[in-house]
């Protein structure tokens, strides 16, 4: 009786244990059991008369705009798959397979979305295109009969999120690129087969598996596009919902319903995506990529012809890459009337955007000057930003590190039992998120967690006051392991098995062969995938929405809110400035954590010790300098 009471006690049984208890309850009471509950609203809506008519949401679907929804988020999600695979790959290429002169500094400018994305990029946008624009204004001065709202509508949105959505390109299609075997190039080129050839026949066929992940993702990105057509006035799926999870039975007929309906009709696209993309991979269509035994070495580009209009192409990228980054920077350092008037000067520099506050003077509209004290605050002298800031930052940081920690724990347990259906179950468990639009899964947390009635979360209303963060935290979590799951698992398959068996045969158990051997290898890729998760999440805008309320207000909201209010009865004046700070700063702190993952964390242990031990000798070298200074000094 006491070893079978004692064995129950063990660690690794207790861990077990744990573990499969806490993803039953993410599984079935975060993901699952929400998102059907939104589904039994569509069918339990009733008439007038107080009669359940389960076909009501359909009838009423048919009968009004709502296709129009449908179509408009449908169209934009296939056109970006073309589109923003046409750009990240052709940015890829233009950087690290053909030789274009200035790459490096190419590179730079292609990644700038890697540092501010969401609704910072998309209000950089319009303060560029939008009809009071930089760009804008500059144009019709010279072309005074041109259109000022020319940037909306479909055109503005599909611009804006082709060149916001190569992020993931620049990152996960560059390092596949960079693991190609040189020595396939070399041979076919060998045997004459021309550089085109051999970017179509033996290039390509390797990047198939990433281009498989990033069409996935891009497609669920247009489809559940939210800030872009919201700030470009674009009527699409999310936005609709929003509109409708807001509303009432006495504005409009049943708008939880419709809400509903329109989410898990966003769900049946991405499914029959994912079934469609899934039969393809698993019939093998592709070369697995090879392990590099040769450093690529960049192509040239032997047609004069071809090789004046890549270089081109590869600028004019550039520019409009950065030709938004500069500009905001710029006119973050100018004062408000500067920026009002979308002019640059020296005079007019200042660091009222970030720092400090000023009275802001304005005539009446009987002709009275009136003076609003402190209206055009600094980010950081204004409470709504500061706050919008610590928020944020707090439920990203907790969100995209509890996505990795339960991904890194996930796949550890799916490659010991990879043979296992279990381990099959909780893969497909980790992807279901991936199934379901980002709204659909904020839409059924604000709607199933706003009562007391659900007994997993102890009766708690986790939609009421301040325990909507958690909401929102769990939701940024759900939402995030997909991701997670796919780029960790691709980096598991680099770890060597003969490692792990040498670890066992020494002794050593699983939890430490997991500490000690796996965790190193794959943490490299675990800090991409934090930093990637937090740089998303930290301007966050479409959950932000869903969860709108004075006490979730993230700094993605506050940004949108302070520049719809702008200057309204002298109040909030300086928006434009700030916004254009806020960007800045968004940029800076993006940037950090990106080169603390990519600069830093990405070195492998020789060059760690290698910058340790040049760190040592460089600091022995001043000690003595300055040991011998002062003995000359005594002397």
């Amino acid at each position: 009786m006491h070893s079978k009471a004692s064995s129950w006690f063990k660690p690794n049984l207790l861990a077990k244990t744990f573990g499969i208890a806490f993803f039953v309850y993410l599984f079935f009471g975060f993901m699952l059991l929400p998102c059907l509950n939104t589904l039994t609203q569509i069918f339990t809506v009733k008439n007038a008369d107080g009669v359940t008519d389960p076909l009501a949401v359909i009838r009423f679907f048919f009968a009004g705009n709502m296709p129009k929804y449908v179509w408009n988020s449908l169209k934009l999600a296939l056109c970006l798959v073309l589109t923003v695979n046409i750009v990240g790959v052709s940015i890829v290429l233009l950087t690290e397979y053909f030789d274009i002169k200035g790459a490096k500094i190419l590179r730079l400018g292609y990644m700038t979305t890697l540092i501010y994305s969401g609704v910072a990029l998309v209000t950089g946008y319009l303060f560029l295109y939008d009809r009071d624009g930089i760009l804008t204004t500059w144009l019709y001065d010279m072309f005074p009969n041109m259109d000022r709202n020319w940037f909306s509508g479909f055109n503005a949105v599909l611009f804006t999120m082709t060149f916001a959505c190569t992020s993931n390109h620049a990152l996960f299609l560059r390092n596949a690129i960079r693991s190609i075997d040189y020595n396939t190039v070399e041979a076919a080129r060998n045997m004459g087969a021309k550089p085109f050839k051999v970017l179509m026949r033996v290039v390509f066929p390797t990047l198939i598996p990433t281009m498989f992940s990033l069409t996935v993702m891009t497609f669920i990105t247009g489809l559940c596009a939210m800030s872009a057509p919201t700030l470009l006035g674009y009527d699409s799926i999310n936005p609709e919902i929003v509109r409708l999870a807001g509303s009432s039975v006495a504005d409009e007929a049943f708008p939880q319903a419709r809400a509903a309906l329109l989410s898990i009709l966003l769900a049946m696209f991405t499914i029959i995506l994912l079934t469609v993309l899934s039969n393809y991979e698993r019939k093998g269509h592709y070369l697995s990529v090879s392990k590099t035994k040769a450093k690529l070495v960049k192509q040239k580009i032997t047609n004069p012809v071809a090789n004046v209009f890549a270089h081109i192409y590869a600028y004019v990228l550039f520019i409009i890459y950065m030709t938004p980054v500069v500009m905001i920077i710029l006119f973050a350092f100018q004062n408000y009337p500067a920026i009002r008037s979308k002019t640059l000067s020296l005079s007019d520099f200042t660091l009222i955007n970030f720092f400090g506050s000023q009275d802001y003077e304005f005539m009446t509209n009987r002709g009275k000057l009136k003076t609003r004290p402190d209206a055009i605050s600094g980010l950081f002298a204004n409470s709504d930003t500061v706050g919008g800031i610590r928020l944020s930052f707090v439920l990203s940081a907790l969100a995209a590190a509890l996505a990795c920690v339960i991904v890194v724990v996930a796949v550890n347990y799916i490659f010991k039992n990879r043979s296992k259906k279990r381990s099959t179950v909780l893969e497909y468990s980790l992807l279901f998120p991936w199934l379901l639009p980002t709204i659909l899964i904020c839409y059924s947390y604000r709607t199933f967690f706003n009562s007391e009635e659900v007994w997993y979360v102890f009766h708690t209303n986790l939609y009421m006051r301040e325990n909507v963060r958690f909401l929102i935290i769990m939701a940024y979590t759900v939402v995030k392991l997909p991701f997670a799951l796919r780029m960790i698992k691709a980096a598991f398959y680099a770890i060597d098995e003969e490692l792990e068996d040498a670890a066992r045969n020494l002794g050593a158990s699983g939890l430490v062969t997991f500490l000690r051997v796996k965790l190193p290898i794959v943490l490299p890729s675990v800090l991409a995938v934090f930093a990637l998760n937090f740089n998303a999440l930290f301007t966050e805008y479409d959950m932000s929405a869903t969860f709108h309320s004075s006490y979730g207000k993230t700094y993605a909201m506050v940004i949108q809110n302070m520049c719809a209010e702008e200057g309204r009865d002298g109040y909030n004046v300086n928006a434009s400035g700030r916004r254009c700070a806020s960007t800045v700063f968004i940029m800076l702190v993006s940037g950090l954590i990106l080169y603390l993952v990519y600069g830093v964390g990405a070195r492998d242990l020789a060059d760690r010790l290698a910058l340790k031990e040049k760190r040592r000798k460089r600091r022995e070298k001043i000690v003595a300098r300055l040991r011998g200074a002062s003995e000359k000094a005594a002397a």
